[in-house]
This record gives C-alpha cells, structure tokens and sequence, in this order.
C-alpha cells in the first residue's frame, strides 16, 4: 500500500506573505504631497522583499504629485486596493517593523518634519540599528528625530538630501522652515550633494538616503542590500562602514 503524499503546504501567496519581514513605508499628508514616481519605485521594489505598511499623520490619504502618463494608470489601481489606505502614523509601534522607507514627499517639511510620533520610531529605529531609508524631499522627516537633550538623533552620520541649488528652484524657497542641509551641518553630522537631480546616494551603518527623486531606486536597493546581510555578522561589520556612490 502506497503511503499517501503530504498534505500541500499553504498557499504560496500566503507563505511567502508570512515568510516576508515588514517594511513601514511613511508618507506625507500634506497638500505639497508625494512624488508620485518615486512612490511607486518605493512601493514596487520593497513590495519584493517586504510586507509593506503604508502610515501617514492622521492616516490621511496621499496626495500624489507630479502625476504624469507613465505613472497615472498604476497610481490609479493602486489607490483600488485596500492596503492603499494609510494607517495612522500615531498608532504606529515601531517595534513591529524591521525596516522604514520614506520616499521623495515635497510635503515632508511641513508635517513629517515635526512628527512627535515619529521621532519616537525614528528613535527605535536607531536604538536598534534597523535599517531606514529616506530619499529626496523625504529626508527632511529625519529632522524630527532629536533626543531628550536636544541632539540629533543622527548626529555623527554622513547623509544627503536635497541641496540648496535644487531647493532654490521651488516657487516656496523662501518660507521653507527646513533647509535639510543646513539642519544636517548644524547637528553635527556630514552632509553631501552632487549636482542638481544627479543620482546620488549615501549609505552610513543601517541608514541610507537618496539626493533626490532620481536616487529613489538605488536607494531602496540599498535598503534591501542592508536588510538580506543584517543577519550575517561579518557582513553587516563590514556594510556599517561609510560608502558612498560616485556621483553621476
């Protein structure tokens, strides 16, 4: 008598689910919004390593800016789907996620910028070396994260961001509350930039940040890089070293 073979296991889709760590992505909701291509480089390439969490202040929806033919049909199908709608960045636990993704939010200065809430993850996210990746605009949410006596919680790294010569071509120069990279230099870490919308990407122990909207894919591929090697030991020594990509 043939033994029978073993039941089959769970759904592919649902064990692959189960199997993935979690990524949080953050996203603005003020009305400046998010860049539109950028989140959808975010969105689809962490979608193949991670679950993914989208959180706004207030769980409010995103504004997606600079819409064009390119991104508009999947902008659309994506806001069909369920996991379109943000949670609430204030109910977040940050201890429930292994990575944070912040995209190029132009929004990102005036909400995410000063978000209690989410310096408390930042904070974590530090605390625990989990990887963070911020790219563009969205880099100004790490401006947040200060500790109780006023330092930086980033204080030391080497990071980029938008620079001056590509901020000064936006209309809102002028009232902007943040210059990322004046806050940068001013708490004691290392900033740099390449020319303007140059790729440009700088990778220091578990956090990696991106220049501008064009630096979005190789970030986020350095964010994945960080995550597949945070459990070997002598790679990730060796990945908490400061690199730093050639500038276009």
């Amino acid at each position: 008598m043939r033994r029978r073979p073993p039941p089959p296991p769970p759904g592919s889709a649902m064990s692959e689910r189960l199997g993935k760590p979690t990524c949080l992505i953050v996203a603005s909701a003020a009305a400046a919004g998010v860049s539109a291509q950028s989140f959808l480089h975010c969105f689809t390439l962490a979608s193949s390593a991670f679950n993914l969490q989208v959180a706004t202040p207030g769980g409010k929806s995103i504004d997606f800016v600079d819409v064009n033919e390119s991104n508009m049909r999947w902008i659309q199908d994506f806001r069909m789907k369920s996991y379109a709608n943000p949670a609430k960045l204030e109910s977040i636990d940050g201890a429930r996620y292994h990575a944070l993704l912040i995209p190029n939010c132009p929004g990102a200065v005036t909400d995410l910028a000063n978000s209690g809430y989410l310096a408390k993850i930042l904070q974590h996210f530090s605390t625990e070396e989990k990887p963070i990746c911020a790219v563009g605009h969205g880099v100004a949410a790490l401006c947040c994260a200060t500790n109780e006596d006023k330092s930086w919680v980033f204080q030391g790294y080497s990071l980029t961001g938008p620079s001056v010569y590509e901020l000064i071509r936006q209309p809102n120069f002028a009232s902007l509350s943040i210059i990322v990279e004046d806050f940068v230099k001013d708490s004691g870490a290392t900033f740099s930039a390449s020319k303007p919308d140059a790729v440009h990407v700088v990778l220091d122990r578990h956090l990696v940040t991106g220049q501008n909207e064009n630096s979005t894919l190789p970030a986020v591929q350095n964010l994945l890089m960080l995550c597949n090697v945070s459990d070997d030991p002598g790679l990730r020594i060796s990945m908490h070293r400061h690199l730093q990509y050639p500038t276009a």
